[in-house]
């Protein structure tokens, strides 16, 4: 209640309550005035009257800067009932020797992630707030309903009481006006690159059988470091059709403005039709000014053809892995059963530290885990057999010859795909040698005796050499420029792989490489691929009529006695291997040694040779969509998955030491 203006005598006794830094508490005949220090407005000062209503005249006293409204309001309470909800809140005075200002994190992209910024004297600013909170949920992945649950509500109440929630549409609003200012800085950087770019794109699925497709590019900066980001999360129509995914990529890139610059596509299935890819390439040529490798431009996934051949053979195994899962279940029903197994397997000789699991089937490495062990105890498991009549789901020898040598398949697949995973974002040169393993592999795994073995192996190489003819060239090239390897890794590997052809193998290697530092070579003699220059290739129908000229005069300067960067490069010695071997610094390093080499060398290592998420490396599913987020219009979706990309990328760039491995993808795996 509100008492008229009267003026009183002090009382000078002392208050403890922190309310009363703000009231002047005075005493008029037999009644008790407490009267505020800002505005002179007169509250009643009872002692039966407590401080509540003192505490609601400071929150919406005008003339009271607000520089403390939310600590001081959120003071320890001396209530012993837990039980709080949003009608009943409320708020107990603190000493002074306990109040401390309120730090408040303000997600700015000056500022690192970890910074705290202190607005001690600042007002409550509520549009900055419901920002903040935008920001928030699009950088974790909360979902959007998050604002509508009472424990945040109460949770943020206490915080800031002045903070007025707004429906979910605002707060949508607001996601959307980040990410096209999120968007414009984004176009920007990508549109001042002086290389080029590479492109990948992957399908992805909701629980309702929904399609979209996510772009992503993936370039090296002027710093030489890789990047990756998401450009597109596209929402297919129920009505669309494989035939019209080449629209939709090339719309996607013009929106960007990148299509003349592109230099790779990398396509998550080797399935898809050769005939989309060249469709892209066909339009997209119409825009660029030289012609360069055409095989450079259609890339698959090397993980997705992994996992694929993996599944070839999970399936071909089905009963026999079906079998060791309830041998296992049967081992571990009882502590009887498995302190005679325990017992049968030590008479046996079986020192295995590792005991019997069983595995998750939708991730391909718990299932070698679980055949590796369970081969371990293949002999206690036949003996076991004879003493235990119960006990029905026993291998045969030929069985147990079956899973031995697909176990040995997985173990290769296993650590290759570790390889692939263990980079956040991998260089293209790492992949060559650990393709060419699994390429080895298969090649003597068909030459098996056994039917069973050589007919699955053959139905795997088939799917691998549909990739492997692909994607070969490129990833020769991209070991070319690695200088631990240079030709002498195609060399060796193709020797093996081909036997005596592997001459005429080599030299498509060789002269596919030069074929392309030619394309280089020829965009720097018209002066516009020179590092810091304007991006070579850039669209311009005034040059297309003299490209024949150009390719000319490139071939007829170069006399016998030229030594061009490739040459250069392939007659120097081999770079010691060594652990520690950064490729980008190497590059970094002798960019001015070899100018138009090292540009090539930006572009290719940039390429994208998987499009594995590192969480989905060993998944049998399909890339599935979180609820909340299939939940989302198709604007707000992209809006949200693009611009947490964006956000995390640029947190991660400004403090390199955090992890941001724990925050949500916003993706699963199914």
């Amino acid at each position: 209640m509100e008492i008229s203006n009267d003026s009183g005598i002090k009382k000078p006794k002392r208050l403890t309550s922190v309310v009363w830094e703000h009231f002047e508490r005075v005493r008029k005949a037999d009644t008790c005035y407490a009267v505020c220090r800002h505005c002179g407005k007169k509250l009643s000062g009872s002692s039966n009257s407590g401080t509540t209503h003192l505490r609601n005249h400071l929150m919406r006293c005008l003339k009271r800067t607000n520089h403390d409204v939310s600590q001081l309001l959120a003071a320890k309470r001396r209530k012993k009932d837990n039980n709080v909800n949003l009608g009943n809140i409320t708020f107990d005075g603190q000493r002074k020797e306990e109040y401390m200002k309120p730090a408040i994190i303000k997600f700015e992209p000056e500022h690192k992630r970890d910074e705290i910024i202190n607005y001690g004297s600042s007002k409550f600013d509520q549009e900055r707030s419901q920002i903040d909170l935008a920001r928030m949920i699009i950088m974790h992945g909360y979902p959007l309903a998050m604002v509508e649950h009472v424990g945040f509500r109460v949770f943020v109440k206490n915080l800031q009481p002045l903070f007025d929630f707004v429906p979910n549409s605002s707060l949508e609003f607001s996601c959307i006006e980040i990410y096209g200012k999120e968007k414009a800085k984004v176009y920007d950087m990508i549109n001042k690159l002086h290389g080029r770019i590479n492109v990948s794109a992957e399908m992805w699925f909701s629980s309702e059988n929904s399609q979209f497709l996510c772009l992503a590019v993936h370039y090296i900066d002027e710093d030489w470091t890789l990047q990756k980001k998401i450009l597109n999360f596209v929402t297919l129509d129920s009505t669309h059709t494989e035939d019209m995914l080449p629209e939709v990529i090339i719309r996607c890139l013009s929106e960007w403005d990148i299509d003349c610059k592109l230099f790779a596509l990398t396509l998550d299935d080797c399935s898809i039709d050769d005939d989309i890819t060249l469709r892209i390439k066909e339009q997209i040529s119409e825009k660029r000014q030289y012609s360069s490798n055409c095989q450079l431009l259609d890339i698959r996934s090397a993980a997705h053809v992994l996992s694929f051949i993996v599944q070839d053979a999970l399936d071909a195994l089905r009963e026999v892995i079906q079998k060791i899962r309830e041998s296992i279940r049967y081992i571990r029903s009882s502590q009887v059963i498995q302190g005679k197994f325990n017992e049968i397997a030590q008479h046996a000789g079986i020192n295995s530290k590792n005991a019997l699991v069983l595995d998750c089937p939708s991730r391909w490495n718990s299932t070698y885990g679980m055949l590796e062990t369970a081969l371990e105890y293949k002999n206690a498991f036949s003996i076991y057999q004879e003493d235990d009549p119960s006990y029905s789901s026993s291998l045969t020898d030929e069985e147990w010859e079956w899973v031995s040598s697909v176990t040995s398949y997985l173990k290769l697949t296993v650590e290759i795909t570790n390889v692939f995973k263990k980079n956040r974002f991998a260089t293209a040169n790492i992949c060559f040698p650990e393709i060419c393993d699994v390429h080895l592999q298969l090649i003597d795994w068909c030459r098996s005796p056994d039917p069973f073995l050589s007919s699955l192996a053959l139905k795997m190489k088939a799917r691998f050499d549909k990739y492997w003819n692909k994607c070969s060239l490129a990833l020769a090239v991209a070991a070319i420029l690695d200088p631990r390897f240079k030709m002498k890794l195609v060399e060796y590997y193709y020797s093996k792989i081909y036997g005596s052809p592997a001459v005429h193998r080599i030299k498509e290697v060789s002269d596919g490489i030069k074929e392309l530092f030619n394309a280089y070579s020829i965009m720097v003699d018209q002066g516009s691929a020179l590092p810091g220059s304007s991006l070579p290739g850039t669209c311009s129908d005034s040059r297309d009529r003299l490209k024949g000229f150009d390719k000319f005069l490139h071939e007829s300067s170069q006399g016998p006695s030229t030594t061009s960067d490739l040459d250069k490069y392939l007659e120097e010695p081999i770079f010691p291997r060594g652990n520690d071997f950064n490729i980008l610094n190497w590059w970094k390093v002798h960019m001015p040694r070899y100018p138009v080499l090292s540009m090539m060398a930006r572009d290719v290592l940039g390429t994208p040779m998987s499009t594995v998420a590192q969480e989905l490396a060993f998944s049998t599913g399909v890339r599935v969509l979180d609820p909340s987020r299939s939940s989302l219009n198709p604007d707000t979706r992209q809006a949200v998955i693009c611009t947490q990309d964006w956000l995390l990328n640029e947190s991660r760039d400004l403090n390199p030491s955090s992890s941001h491995s724990a925050l949500p993808l916003l993706i699963e795996s199914s």
